[in-house]
């Protein structure tokens, strides 16, 4: 394998994608680790650096590294798009001939991992994910985290393992599947779950965070849950015309009893306040039912406008500067 001399390097077996985002405080451990696991390999390995419209140091230190170490490859996005983006223009990139791993910038998913997750590639599977025995992080987040995937597990038609994140090893044909899905809300788990073959998971203990702060807000996470439930599931849609049919249940029964009271008794039943809670409640039932039917809406809005997922800006590869 090439090392840090002036030859060129040899077409890589493994690529390893690392979405990078105002990382410049991990950015030097990151490196020392990447090399590490490079040095330790047997195959060759390059690794793609992703920065998604960083505002710190972090697209400088990788320019400085692409430019001096030829196995390390650079794609500079003209914006943020965020995470799931940036992992698709690593993954665009990517051209190692077998196997393709995404980690996160920040070193909760430990890059020594992929001597482990290479061995059951080996042993035949399309895709090798990581599932998170245990999380270093909030208790508040731990119990939001194990709920959300329950739930969408319950959701969604496809089968997303438990607890396991983007952290994973995907096959050079895989990668190729997902390349040309030009979805725009786009849940990578869930699109490789999608795509099948064999697949097979492989627990870890997820780290703390190595240096910096986390980059996903709870906007940015609600937006990853809304892809992962909206993009795989019928059941939002099919909770509407549930709720109608309920809602119906419930009215008939009521208009019934209305009417014998007006013209059997000759009465009817007075009260601002149960009035009030009919018309809020099913207020309530119509503004969700808009919402859900809005995401659905939403998506198809930005799906048929036909626009790139994301802009390269710069791409620095073989030590080599090329716009786009």
């Amino acid at each position: 394998m090439q090392g840090r001399s002036g030859l060129a390097l040899n077409a890589p077996e493994v690529s390893i994608v690392v979405p990078l985002y105002n990382e410049s405080t991990v950015f030097p451990l990151l490196v020392e680790r990447l090399n590490a696991v490079m040095d330790q390999a047997d195959f060759v390995i390059e690794v793609v650096l992703v920065d998604d419209g960083s505002h710190d140091s972090t697209p400088l230190q990788m320019a400085d590294l692409s430019t001096t170490d030829p196995r390390y490859q650079s794609v500079f996005l003209s914006r943020n798009y965020g995470h799931q983006l940036a992992l698709s223009a690593g993954l665009q990139g990517a051209s190692a001939t077998e196997a393709i791993m995404i980690i996160d910038g920040d070193l909760q998913d430990p890059p020594e991992l992929l001597f482990e997750l290479y061995a059951k590639f080996q042993e035949g599977f399309d895709v090798v994910y990581a599932v998170r025995r245990k999380r270093k992080e909030g208790r508040l987040k731990k119990i939001a985290y194990t709920a959300f995937y329950r739930l969408q597990k319950r959701m969604v038609n496809i089968d997303v393992p438990l607890d396991s994140g983007d952290f994973s090893l995907i096959s050079r044909r895989v990668t190729n599947l997902l390349n040309t899905m030009g979805e725009e809300s786009r849940y990578i788990r869930g699109m490789r779950s999608w795509v099948g073959f064999t697949q097979v998971g492989i627990e870890y203990e997820r780290d703390a965070r190595a240096a910096g702060e986390t980059k996903y807000s709870l906007k940015a996470l609600l937006s990853l849950a809304y892809n992962g439930i909206f993009n795989f599931s019928e059941l939002p849609i099919k909770f509407i015309t549930n709720l109608g049919i309920f809602t119906l249940l419930l009215v008939i029964p009521y208009a019934i009893y209305t009417l014998i009271m007006r013209f059997v008794f000759d009465t009817v039943d007075e009260g601002f306040t149960g009035i009030l809670l009919v018309v809020t409640l099913f207020s309530a039932a119509q503004l969700i039912s808009l919402g859900v039917i809005g995401e659905y809406v939403l998506r198809i809005l930005f799906q048929v406008k036909g626009r790139p997922l994301f802009v390269v800006k710069k791409r620095i590869k073989n030590r080599n500067v090329s716009d786009g």
